[in-house]
């Protein structure tokens, strides 16, 4: 297990807003629990790909365990009542080819549209470009009009999935 920077956290205004960016640890499972109990049905769709309910412990644990090679997790949060609150994530996962790597960006609803999925990718980017990743790719719902524009911003390539013509698949060469 490589170890993941300590400095690699950062904080930054947003919408008037003072946020933290920095990588997910093991114990903030009940964090990221909170984050997608409170995502709208829409959010929660478009991530998993379905209506979900509840997360199980064993997915949280899954989200949270992190190696900082073949898999890395930035979140944001910012700070409520002294409590600290995830407002998004951007991560990604190893795939069948060491150089490319997948990824999902999800955003809390009332944050969404206000630049946070850029930094987030952004922070991601260099993180990934510095451990050698040379592509990062992300396999997509093609009715998501809020993805679509967000990978035109980043330029990124967009194909179909031949396998599934509900679902696009963007990537993004580092």
């Amino acid at each position: 297990m490589e170890t993941i920077e300590v400095g690699m956290s950062k904080e930054c205004e947003l919408d008037g807003k003072s946020i933290t960016i920095r990588p997910i640890k093991m114990q903030d499972s009940q964090l990221e629990h909170d984050f997608i109990d409170h995502l709208s049905p829409e959010t929660k769709h478009y991530r998993f790909f379905g209506a979900i309910k509840n997360v199980s412990d064993k997915v949280l644990k899954s989200l949270c365990d992190i190696d900082g090679k073949n898999s890395m997790a930035f979140i944001a949060t910012e700070q409520v009542d002294g409590k600290e609150i995830e407002i998004g994530v951007c991560r990604y996962v190893l795939s069948e080819n060491p150089d490319i790597h997948e990824m999902a960006l999800t955003i809390a609803d009332k944050w969404q549209h206000k630049g946070l999925g850029k930094l987030l990718i952004n922070q991601l980017t260099s993180y990934a470009k510095s451990h050698g990743v040379k592509t990062l790719y992300s396999v997509e719902l093609a009715d998501n009009p809020h993805m679509h524009k967000l990978s035109k911003e980043l330029g990124m390539q967009v194909k179909r999935d031949i396998e599934d013509a509900h679902q696009v698949i963007y990537s993004l060469a580092l």
